[in-house]
């Protein structure tokens, strides 16, 4: 289902929210575009096609789990280690001059801030990334606490990422909102009994967002503002 076909009407008296936990990548920043471009050019140069299926595929996953779905795709015999490292390069020159945050973020941000919600991030990408990519926008002392792929065992779609980051937060999974953009966070957030909002990703059109709690079309829609603005909590 779409975000026109399916979105739950839900108010900030229906849900308990106590903590905020966002995704990185295609929700709080652009950066899947810069990953789309990254993977035709790396994939290009071995005279093989990167398309938006398998891009779809790989969204959600840690960088590992993601290079080996390629791998297995295009019947890649090279490690997945040097894949991997050339990747970055193609896609770390891209970066300061190509990455974007998303629409909203900055209204968002303000608004969880005022309403003296505290958040965090959670993604399956590394913490040497993480950190640069909040680094490049300003954004990493607006957060708690940051969870990446070094901090759980298991990757989206397993729970583990946002139980971990519903314990350090010290409230209950349901009191968690979780903003998420993919098929496989998604499953991670219901999984660990949070309340999911989801922002579908261009590269998911025909993706099955029906177990999100709501379904917004940017970080700065009115549904979602109200569940978190202070007058209605």
């Amino acid at each position: 289902m779409t975000a026109e076909q399916f979105t739950p009407s839900v108010t900030s008296t229906e849900v308990s929210i106590r903590a905020v936990v966002f995704d990185l990548d295609g929700l709080m920043v652009d950066s899947e575009s810069l990953f789309f471009r990254t993977a035709v050019q790396l994939l290009g140069r071995r005279g093989k096609q990167f398309t938006h299926d398998l891009m779809c595929r790989m969204l959600g996953l840690r960088g590992p789990e993601g290079i080996e779905v390629m791998k297995r795709e295009h019947a890649l015999d090279e490690s997945s280690e040097s894949l991997a490292a050339e990747a970055r390069e193609i896609f770390y020159e891209l970066m300061p001059t190509e990455l974007r945050t998303m629409p909203g973020l900055a209204t968002l941000l303000d608004c969880v801030e005022q309403a003296d919600l505290p958040k965090a991030v959670a993604t399956s990408s590394t913490r040497a990334y993480t950190e640069r990519v909040l680094d490049q926008f300003a954004l990493r002392p607006r957060f708690e606490f940051l969870l990446t792929a070094a901090d759980v065992t298991h990757g989206k779609p397993d729970p583990e990422i946002y139980r971990l980051a519903a314990s350090r937060h010290r409230v209950a999974p349901a009191e968690v909102l979780v903003l998420e953009d993919s098929p496989v966070g998604l499953a991670a957030a219901k999984a660990a009994g949070a309340f999911c909002v989801v922002i579908p990703s261009a590269y998911t059109p025909h993706a099955d967002w029906s177990a999100a709690d709501v379904i917004a079309d940017r970080l700065d829609a009115a549904d979602l503002l109200r569940l978190i603005a202070p007058a209605n909590r």
